[in-house]
């Protein structure tokens, strides 16, 4: 016999959809808007801000900027995380308890603490440049979540399997590509989604990191919105929103959302 779901459960869910798709419909229909300031419910609809998101400039630049950024920052985290996690998840009773702790640090101090810090000790006092500064801003902001979702797979991994690979004669460096990596695989691809989402849409490191020439699409955004408040920001705002539901597809598409769960 089913069971029949009580009202107010029902009705907590749909406030829960509500709360969560809320914000994503007024963007949506702020971005259609007709009127030369940011409203919401729209008056007329036009297609108007989004043609005008792609005719600046700097728009155009710096989500080019973003996305290297996110990719680069993403990769390079990668390959410091990925071998990082490894080696917690494979020599746990050899190395010491709070060194996972150490990798989690991005995170549990405030961006824009850690925002000023880069900006204090690599860009200012080792005078590296804005794009290289940017990009080892990002790269530590996301190592975190690639040590961590990396880790989490590793953790239920049976490294046996890579001891009878070395005992059949494969070298432990090749075991750990052919071996441990592709058993792995949902758990790079998680990290490097999660990591390149982050970094995307990141504000407080970037604000201190940019400098003349060199800004992230999230900084010209807040640029922009100081001087024009018209639904190009809503626009440029929806189209981060589709970029990031493309990637979730493309990873559907090709893999499918069962590897999360592998």
């Amino acid at each position: 016999m089913k069971r029949k779901l009580h009202p107010a459960l029902i009705a907590f869910a749909v406030l829960v959809f509500i709360f969560l798709t809320g914000p994503l419909v007024i963007i949506i229909g702020s971005s259609l808007s007709s009127s030369e300031f940011l409203e919401f419910p729209p008056q007329g609809l036009s297609l108007r801000w989004y043609e005008n998101a792609f005719d600046i400039s700097a728009f155009r630049r710096t989500m080019g900027t973003s996305f290297f950024l996110a990719v680069a920052g993403t990769a390079l985290s990668m390959l410091v995380g990925v071998p990082a996690a490894y080696a917690m998840a494979r020599y746990r009773v050899e190395l010491p308890g709070w060194l996972g702790n150490v990798f989690v640090l991005p995170v549990l101090i405030p961006e824009i603490v850690l925002g000023f810090s880069i900006m204090k000790t690599i860009t200012t006092g080792y005078e590296v440049p804005v794009l290289p500064s940017l990009l080892i801003g990002h790269a530590l902001l996301v190592l975190p979540y690639c040590v961590r979702v990396t880790g989490a797979s590793l953790n239920s991994f049976d490294f046996s399997i890579e001891e009878a690979a070395v005992s059949l004669g494969c070298p432990r460096w090749k075991a750990f590509f052919v071996v441990i990596l592709p058993n792995i695989r949902a758990g790079l691809i998680a990290a490097f989604i999660l990591a390149f989402i982050t970094s995307l849409n990141d504000v407080s490191i970037s604000l201190f990191l940019t400098g003349p020439g060199v800004s992230t699409l999230p900084i010209q955004l807040l640029a922009h919105m100081e001087q024009f408040f018209d639904p190009t920001i809503a626009s440029v705002s929806v189209v981060l929103m589709f970029i990031t539901v493309g990637v979730m597809a493309v990873v559907e598409r090709t893999l499918g959302l069962t590897f999360l769960t592998k």
